[in-house]
């Protein structure tokens, strides 16, 4: 599937992460059920899914003439070397990839991931030909603190350091608060939108306004089909990157279609 361009900025896009869920068989029986209910969502929602790396290949045929990307949960920032148990971004462009999701909290969290790795991280993704979707977000501790704003926005410029316009004008970030993720607990919307207009805030900054302007931010955390309609509908919230409703065909398309 051929990367979307700037001229699809701001075009509501949304995610599924599989994470560690779906053997081969399980994804090819929830990507058939996923084609058929989306079908008709081609021109208004920008829609993906991160399968597990054992279920990419056949997924990538499975997907072949539908208005589904394909994506990566995570990927190495070296082309290639002695990294057992890892993956290259060129290993997942040659799959079929066109985006690859970066900094997921649970990276963060069980593996030690920092925001200069996932700028490494960024890079290989780019020199492959694919898109990052970059994850940032608060814990509990961190927002109950008052510290929210401070924290995402040491992620995000920790994550774009050293890109250029251009390059960040295609670029999605999600937008996760990890005490929301797997938890049943969502961001109000008010609280959203507030971090979402704060990165887009800093990204004018990096960059500029027209760029800012350009970057699609999802909202991450308990993304079901009863709260979606109403987080996609802020001004600054421009898709979602889904976690568990993402494994059943029924709740994923009900999200998918929740934008008008």
């Amino acid at each position: 599937m051929a990367l979307p361009s700037a001229s699809l900025a701001r075009r509501c896009f949304i995610a599924g992460n599989w994470k560690m869920n779906k053997t081969v068989a399980d994804s090819l029986t929830l990507v058939r059920e996923l084609r058929n209910a989306i079908s008709q969502v081609r021109d208004r929602v920008e829609v993906a899914i991160a399968p597990p790396f054992t279920a990419l290949h056949p997924v990538a045929r499975a997907l072949e003439d539908s208005n589904i990307a394909l994506a990566g949960q995570n990927c190495h920032a070296s082309d290639s070397g002695a990294f057992t148990g890892e993956i290259a971004a060129p290993m997942l462009k040659e799959l079929g990839c066109s985006y690859v999701i970066l900094g997921h909290s649970e990276r963060r969290q069980f593996f030690g991931e920092t925001d200069a790795g996932v700028n490494r991280k960024t890079a290989a993704v780019l020199k492959a030909g694919m898109l990052p979707i970059i994850c940032v977000g608060e814990t509990l501790e961190e927002r109950e603190g008052g510290k929210t704003l401070s924290v995402v926005e040491t992620q995000v410029k920790g994550c774009l350091q050293g890109f250029a316009a251009a390059e960040g004008a295609k670029f999605v970030i999600a937008y996760e608060p990890v005490w929301a993720i797997g938890t049943g607990k969502v961001a109000t919307t008010r609280q959203a939108q507030e971090v979402h207009a704060h990165i887009r805030a800093l990204l004018t900054g990096i960059w500029n306004a027209d760029t800012a302007q350009q970057i699609r931010i999802q909202y991450g955390g308990s993304v079901k089909p009863d709260n979606a309609a109403e987080l996609l509908a802020q001004t600054d919230i421009d898709g979602a990157l889904v976690g568990g409703a993402s494994l059943k065909a029924a709740d994923f398309s009900a999200i998918v279609k929740a934008k008008g």
